[in-house]
């Protein structure tokens, strides 16, 4: 199974800087056996990076999106309006949960939407600091995953990427605690467990990535848990020299596992 590293830029950089800094990406990053790097600039972005990226290299992905092809919505942009710019697009990531309101119904529409458009959905999961502090850990993630595949047919099961990102653990959210290798390795086997029970043998080829406040002192930490097929990152993916080492980083503990 692929090993993917995908930082997410969130609303940072102008159209200009993310060229920019692309470019200074490309230089430094060289294609490798098994693993996928992708970067989810603003949507303002993705038309240009998307004649000036090298896919071999760095693959783009969308932030956001809306689960409708075409209509009177205001403001949305579609899968049908970004699919010939992206590979990947983000789904149900935290912040869109809890700042933007999005609900289970919206999340599950938006992973089917992405599927139907020939785009790879990572869909999000995780509890606040309050569900895991009440033990409810296990039954969020369950219902978070389960939600947002209700719409998914089995055989298109493993079109989609599961990004595991405590909310408690996000720098982003204020939070101040990390998630250690065992708590993260606890969250994946609870996910894989959920996919297993409800999908069967094809669970084990979805990949599972984790998203907490990776930085590069700890991804190898992360990315040696058994069971974690990559992360997705955050505030360490807007400095060059982090997300470069992350990547190297990832280089290495696949070779070593192989």
């Amino acid at each position: 199974m692929k090993t993917y590293i995908v930082g997410n830029w969130k609303m940072n950089f102008t159209v200009g800087e993310s060229s920019l800094y692309l470019h200074k990406l490309l230089a430094k990053v060289h294609a490798a056996r098994g693993l996928e790097v992708v970067v989810a600039p603003s949507t303002m972005a993705l038309q240009t990076l998307s004649l000036q990226t090298d896919r071999r290299k760095i693959k783009l992905g969308a932030q956001n999106f809306y689960h409708q092809d075409f209509g009177a919505y205001t403001g949305e942009v579609s899968i049908a309006q970004i699919r010939s710019l992206v590979d990947y697009a983000i789904v149900g990531h935290s912040e869109r949960r809890y700042v933007f309101r999005e609900t289970d119904k919206d999340i599950k529409l938006k992973v089917a939407a992405a599927i139907r458009g020939g785009l790879t959905p990572i869909l999000c999961v995780g509890e606040t600091e309050s569900e895991r502090t009440f033990g409810e850990t296990a039954d969020v993630l369950r219902d978070q995953v389960l939600g947002g595949l209700m719409d998914v047919a089995k055989e298109d099961l493993t079109k989609v990427i599961i990004a595991y990102e405590p909310v408690w653990a996000i720098s982003g959210h204020g939070s101040v605690k990390v998630a250690t290798p065992l708590d993260v390795k606890e969250a994946l086997t609870l996910i894989r467990k959920t996919l297993y029970e409800t999908y069967g043998k094809k669970a084990l080829e979805v990949p599972i990535l984790f998203g907490g406040s990776v930085k590069s002192l700890n991804a190898e930490s992360y990315l040696s848990i058994p069971g974690c097929n990559g992360l997705l990152i955050g505030g360490a993916s807007l400095i060059a020299p982090e997300f470069l080492d992350i990547i190297e980083i990832a280089k290495r503990v696949k070779n070593e596992r192989e």
